[in-house]
């Protein structure tokens, strides 16, 4: 009888602490399960905010999703903590000073997330334009949060920091689909002006990618020491723009050459002159 007061005793003894045990893992549980079920809500909500409008960055949206739902699951584990009696308090303290430790040693990453976080808000580029960026040209082949990759016309890789492009000049040479290519030629002196201008414009109007609206700017530019430099800008949609600047230097040359008209280049006259003593 004795023994079975003493085993009696302790199970009233232990029961109310496993009961409290017990239901702590329990809503410990819910609370988890309600936490990441909230979470993944919370993080594709913010996603599907992006793909309702077509000018929103699906990368950025996918970080701030990213935050949103690691912010909740880190309160989802504070507050499981909190249900086993663990201070959590001095938790937070410590994971801020960690915090602040990361952040001083992750300087020019974080930079570099910053810089990149503008570009996608503000979107000065987007893949597949044609920048010069950070003393780089080439075409955007990718965005992300902590750089830009660029590939080159003879088919290299380039990956800039966002920190580098961020703050400095940025030319975006796809911005608008009518591009302007400014080009600059030189006639003797002693050659028309008129006929040079004939024949040029007879190369711009036979060109397939000139467009004729706008118009072909041809003018005289500048009266230089041995020439009179004519300014060339025809128009031309954005993709035919290396085309055309590649293309009708070559054909003016050759149609002035056949013109007659002179290309003048530099002469240096030299005068020898013979001392006697």
């Amino acid at each position: 009888m004795m023994t079975d007061y003493i085993d009696q005793l302790d199970i009233n003894q232990y029961l109310p602490t496993a009961l409290d045990w017990a239901t702590n893992i329990l809503l410990a549980l819910v609370i988890l399960i309600i936490g990441f079920w909230v979470a993944g809500k919370a993080y594709k909500s913010v996603v599907r905010i992006s793909a309702s409008y077509d000018q929103l960055d699906d990368t950025l949206f996918k970080f701030f999703g990213s935050v949103v739902r690691y912010t909740i699951l880190a309160f989802v584990g504070i507050a499981v903590l909190n249900r086993f009696g663990v201070q959590t308090a001095s938790i937070i303290a410590l994971l801020g000073a960690a915090g602040l430790a990361i952040g001083l040693a992750l300087q020019g990453t974080l930079s570099n997330l910053a810089a990149g976080v503008m570009l996608l808000i503000f979107r000065p580029y987007k893949v597949g334009d044609f920048i010069d960026a950070a003393g780089k040209f080439g075409n955007v082949r990718e965005v992300d949060m902590f750089t830009t990759i660029l590939q080159t016309f003879d088919n290299q890789q380039i990956i800039i920091p966002n920190s580098q492009i961020w703050g400095q000049q940025i030319t975006n040479h796809s911005h608008h689909p009518v591009r302007g290519v400014d080009m600059h030629f030189g006639i003797a002196y002693n050659e028309s002006i008129d006929e040079a201008r004939k024949v040029i414009d007879s190369v711009l109007a036979n060109h397939p990618h000139i467009l004729t609206d706008p118009a072909p700017f041809v003018e005289v530019e500048t009266l230089n020491n041995s020439s009179v430099d004519f300014l060339v800008r025809p128009f031309c949609e954005g993709e035919h723009y290396f085309d055309v600047l590649y293309s009708v230097p070559e054909q003016i040359k050759k149609a002035l050459d056949e013109a007659g008209i002179e290309i003048p280049f530099p002469h240096r006259k030299v005068i020898l002159v013979n001392e006697t003593e």
